[in-house]
């Protein structure tokens, strides 16, 4: 996708540009899933989970608010266990849970990942031909411009989704009461309190992209010209990919504290005023919050 050469790219359709990202996605939040879930399961040790508690659960693709369940619950992360480190739990979950368990929790997670994942690749591809048409081949703007925008739009349009997916989760809502729930929000709050926590994560996430995508076509022009090589290689790709995400994940390090720290503030705040009987009202918990 992004990885292959220029004249590659211009023969993909938007068909498999989006059936590329996918595939791409799925090997991802295999990967990088288990990673998380020993993570949480070594937090969960050292600070137990307690009702209402939130968390924040990666599968390498997004990052998802999980609401913890009551303390008798037999939720994935609640499991007993004593760990001594990674290595540790790995084996211990693995054999007494079995290999599954690594991936615990990620199907309803990847609902929202796999769409967001294609949205964001599929239209960082468009805009990277569109705007190479108009700008030139070569501007060194493009990638700034197109990865900005591609991820401000996968993350204004799955936003809202996310909320929703959250709120399902914690209250456990059916489809009708949920229906009913968001509807009366809008009643009262208007459209925009869908996006409630949204621009937490449009702060970290388009400078993240932006910055990403430069370095990665920089260094993919660099080992290119230094391997005397017009074509991208698995090796060009993944390097440039692995620098350039070190580079930007580093200086966006503040952006994801401050989105982390707030966006499980403000779950934490509803779900304590749900606990008490409260009717949450999706446009006033930032003020309850402060």
């Amino acid at each position: 996708m992004a990885e292959m050469s220029d004249n590659n790219l211009a023969k993909t359709t938007v068909t498999q540009q989006a059936i590329a990202s996918c595939c791409g996605a799925i090997i991802t939040s295999l990967f990088v899933t288990p990673l998380d879930v020993i993570k949480t399961r070594l937090q969960a040790q050292s600070n137990p989970f307690y009702k209402g508690k939130c968390f924040v659960y990666s599968n390498g693709l997004m990052d998802h608010i999980c609401v913890c369940d009551n303390g008798d619950s037999k939720a994935w992360y609640k499991k007993p266990g004593h760990f001594k480190g990674m290595l540790d739990a790995f084996v211990k979950i693995t054999q007494k849970e079995g290999v599954k368990s690594l991936w615990s929790g990620l199907p309803p997670t990847l609902i929202m990942a796999l769409p967001t994942t294609v949205i964001y690749f599929t239209c960082y591809d468009q805009l990277s031909e569109a705007l190479k048409s108009r700008l030139g081949k070569d501007d060194e703007h493009i990638p700034i411009l197109a990865g900005s925008l591609s991820r401000f739009g996968s993350v204004t349009v799955v936003s809202p989704l996310e909320l929703i997916r959250t709120r399902m989760q914690y209250r456990k809502f059916s489809y009708k009461q949920l229906y009913l729930c968001v509807s009366s929000k809008v009643a009262s709050d208007g459209w925009l309190s869908l996006w409630r926590g949204w621009s937490s994560t449009v702060l970290r996430d388009v400078p993240f992209s932006a910055m990403y995508w430069y370095n990665y076509e920089h260094f993919k022009k660099i080992l290119c010209k230094e391997l005397g090589t017009h074509e991208t290689t698995f090796f060009i790709a993944f390097a440039s990919g692995a620098a350039s995400g070190s580079i930007a994940s580093v200086i966006t390090l503040p952006f994801d504290v401050v989105k982390t720290h707030s966006q499980t503030e403000l779950w934490e705040c509803e779900t304590l005023k749900s606990a008490e009987g409260q009717y949450i009202n999706l446009g006033s918990y930032e003020e309850n919050c402060r």
